[in-house]
């Protein structure tokens, strides 16, 4: 292997890597995990006679959202007063 097919492999992998960051963060995989979530929940809710399974369901993919907002500054935070 040549080292311009070295850099080459490692530029690949640096893209790679970059894209997995991207959608880790996307609002597209919230929004779909969100509503896997609140489908998954009307469908237990249904089944278990909840009155109201529709805005029952809505609790479990809210307090997800929530912490996926929340939990970027707290990462923020903590990286900063571990020194890192």
């Amino acid at each position: 292997m040549t080292t311009n097919q070295s850099i080459e492999g490692i530029l690949e992998r640096n893209k790679r890597v970059e894209a997995d960051k991207a959608w880790e963060g996307s609002w597209t995989r919230r929004g779909f995990i969100a509503a896997l979530t609140y489908g998954t929940a009307v469908g237990f809710l249904w089944s278990t006679g909840n009155p109201s399974p529709f805005l029952s369901a809505l609790f479990p993919p809210a307090g997800y959202l929530l912490s996926t907002m929340t939990l970027p500054p707290l990462k923020r935070w903590w990286v900063k007063h571990q020194g890192l």
